[in-house]
């Protein structure tokens, strides 16, 4: 595991024998990489006796609510005065799972006039110059496996103890949809095999993560696969869309259409699926594809987002409507590399 230079670790150890209250945040609408890399962190720190404190953009859906530390967590969308206090008082910011500052949403403005230290820990590719120290590598499965790497590479790196481990596993189990992909590193496994040497359960986990929804998210499911999938095989293309009024009959609670964008890939010839969810100022937006489509860029030129080349999101900040449209008029430009794709 050489992801991350001894250098950027030594610069890292000099900062930290400086500091005594730090604050960790991730990016807006957290899913289980970004809880569990955070929270890992936070328990890493906490038991070296810094005061540590973590702060979510938006709340971390329902079935991750089990990890141990959620309940210390800060929302900033709901406690905005108090998290603004623990980021004030922060002598060192931890920004894990992101690589641009608009991840963070109504933070961004906020955070980009603080001289706080600043160190970023992320997997995802091009990284904004935005941090101290940059810890960056797009040659590992998930944030949570970089820090595993970053936390056992510390002077007393060793302590890693069952909270940690779950949090960390958690964390790559979730970015690599339970190990079916971005997941071919023998590193990634040996990690995993670390993790479960501190005691962890792994199929414990997995039943919380992956075997815990609701009746309504069931339901949702339902509906979405039977009246609102659009399928284009003539661009190997397919998306799923969702109303604020559907999501408000369903009972839709944050973290319910977790692995929807996924369905259509299982549709045969079907390369590249996108779910659109309407909430009340914009329209969140999941990408994923198989083979040698980039979701990526996809995503940030048309939809203002990015990520990994088969996993990435967006959003738009028109009417769910028009971004259908728009998104039907851009796919017909990617005939060809769609086409290239099937596998």
């Amino acid at each position: 595991m050489k992801h991350i230079k001894s250098s950027t670790i030594q610069q890292t150890e000099k900062i930290l024998e400086k500091v005594k209250k730090i604050t960790i945040i991730t990016h807006f609408n957290p899913d289980g990489d970004a809880i569990g890399s955070s929270l890992a962190l936070y328990h890493y720190l906490a038991d070296k006796n810094f005061d540590v404190s973590v702060i979510i953009p938006s709340r971390a859906p329902d079935f991750l609510h089990w990890l141990p530390g959620t309940n210390s967590i800060n929302v900033f969308e709901d406690t905005p005065d108090s998290s603004k206090s623990l980021i004030n008082d922060a002598e060192l910011i931890f920004f894990l799972d992101f690589n641009v500052l608009n991840r963070t949403q109504g933070m961004e403005k906020y955070l980009k006039s603080l001289s706080t230290k600043k160190i970023l820990i992320d997997h995802h590719p091009e990284p904004e110059n935005f941090a101290d120290v940059i810890i960056s590598s797009t040659g590992v499965s998930s944030t949570s496996e970089l820090l595993y790497e970053f936390l056992t590479s510390l002077k007393e790196g060793s302590d890693i103890n069952r909270d940690i481990a779950e949090c960390l596993y958690t964390g790559i189990m979730t970015d690599t949809g339970s190990f079916s992909y971005n997941s071919s590193s023998p590193e990634t496994y040996y990690i995993v095999s670390k993790l479960i040497e501190q005691g962890i359960d792994k199929d414990k986990i997995y039943w919380q993560v992956y075997d815990n929804y609701s009746i309504d998210r069931m339901k949702l499911l339902g509906y979405c696969l039977n009246q609102k999938l659009k399928v284009f095989p003539d661009y190997a293309a397919a998306y799923i869309s969702i109303t604020k009024d559907e999501l408000k009959k369903y009972n839709y609670k944050s973290g319910d259409s977790e692995g929807f964008v996924n369905y259509p890939l299982s549709i045969k010839g079907i390369v590249f699926s996108v779910i659109f969810i309407e909430h009340e100022e914009y329209i969140k937006i999941s990408f994923r594809s198989k083979g040698e489509f980039y979701a990526n860029h996809f995503a940030m030129k048309h939809f203002n987002g990015g990520g990994h080349r088969n996993a990435a999101g967006g959003y738009s900040e028109e009417s769910l409507n028009e971004t259908l449209k728009k998104f039907e008029k851009e796919i017909q430009l990617y005939k060809e590399d769609l086409l290239k794709s099937r596998v």
